[in-house]
């Protein structure tokens, strides 16, 4: 089973006319305040250190988003651990305010794409300075707003000295706790039972204190197929059969094509997985999934379901935005049924 690609992608395009995003518009956080779709997206214009933005987008039917803003509605700090640039936010909500963790970097990462693979502008370092600093180091910030148009940084949520980024909140409490997704690169051999970087799963009963909890290993990728690294997408949703998750999968242990992946969790252990997708249901086949600053990537960040329909939101080659949808009732059923039956356990660390 695959999602159904919107004929009129992609949904949205770098603007000329505004040079903070005449460059890259990608991987949007999208969340729906029962009257209107509302997206975050990615941004960034043609300037050599590559300073990455936000901008706000909105839609009535979920496929069809108008820029509200002509000036980045979030953006880089003047002088805080976020003053480099911000990254692939996703949403959710909880009472009246809306919740934010994007990835950031101290400096601007530069253009990555002429670089080797996972290399990005570092400073001079004397080797006194904290690696966060010496290494431009990938860490998750948490954001609180409640008209996208001014927000409150509230701080780090991620362990200073770990790049550990595709950082999301599970939508609501579950047994009391909030659940928090995150992906730790540095989380890989024997100690930790993973030769990839995979998904992690910490508890918490405050929003922003998590580095003192553990972390239990939620999912590892397949060595030899589509889904070596992996990530996780967009917050899970809440069915009637339990969380539905998107997640990513890179082949040749996180060099090649991004693809995309689904989970059944159950609703009130959300560690126990139900069904996982053995295939990709979302992959890189058009022109603008494959013509971009990382040719060959789909990447979700956003996710709403609506009725029957859920709507996956998704940065395409790092430089545009995609969306792809499909029937919730016949989802279930896949992951529900024999082919999507999971016999993997894993342990707590």
């Amino acid at each position: 089973m695959e999602l159904n690609k919107f004929e009129g992608n992609p949904i949205l395009c770098p603007n000329p006319e505004n040079e903070w995003e005449s460059l890259i518009t990608c991987n949007p956080g999208v969340i729906h305040d029962g009257e209107k779709f509302i997206m975050l997206y990615r941004c960034a214009g043609n300037d050599e250190q590559h300073v990455i933005r936000f901008g706000l987008a909105e839609s009535t039917d979920g496929f069809h988003f108008e820029r509200v803003s002509n000036v980045p509605v979030f953006g880089p700090s003047a002088d805080g651990p976020d003053s480099g640039c911000v990254e692939d936010p996703r949403i959710v909500r909880f009472g009246d305010a809306y919740y934010v963790t994007y990835a950031y970097r101290p400096l601007a990462p530069g253009r990555y794409w002429t670089f080797p693979h996972d290399v990005v502008l570092k400073p001079k370092s004397d080797g006194f300075a904290p690696v966060a600093w010496s290494e431009n180091m990938g860490n998750t910030g948490l954001a609180m707003t409640c008209d996208f148009r001014k927000y409150r940084r509230l701080g780090r949520v991620t362990e200073s000295r770990l790049d550990d980024r595709d950082v999301m909140f599970f939508p609501e409490k579950i047994n009391g706790m909030y659940y928090m997704l995150h992906r730790p690169k540095q989380y890989v051999g024997k100690q930790y039972g993973v030769e990839y970087p995979s998904i992690w799963l910490k508890r918490s009963d405050d929003l922003l204190s998590w580095e003192n909890k553990p972390s239990q290993l939620f999912l590892t990728g397949r060595k030899g197929t589509w889904e070596e690294k992996i990530g996780a997408s967009a917050p899970p949703l809440l069915t009637a059969k339990g969380w539905i998750m998107t997640y990513h999968g890179v082949e040749h242990g996180g060099t090649g094509n991004y693809r995309v992946g689904l989970l059944l969790l159950d609703k009130d252990d959300p560690t126990r997985i139900i069904g996982r997708t053995p295939n990709p249901v979302l992959q890189p086949t058009e022109a603008y999934e494959k013509c971009g600053m990382y040719a060959g990537c789909v990447f979700p960040t956003g996710n709403v379901i609506l009725g029957d329909t859920l709507y996956v939101y998704y940065g395409a080659a790092d430089k545009y935005v995609g969306v792809a949808t499909a029937s919730v009732s016949q989802l279930l059923g896949y992951l529900l049924s024999d082919e999507c039956k999971v016999r993997d356990s894993f342990p707590e660390k």
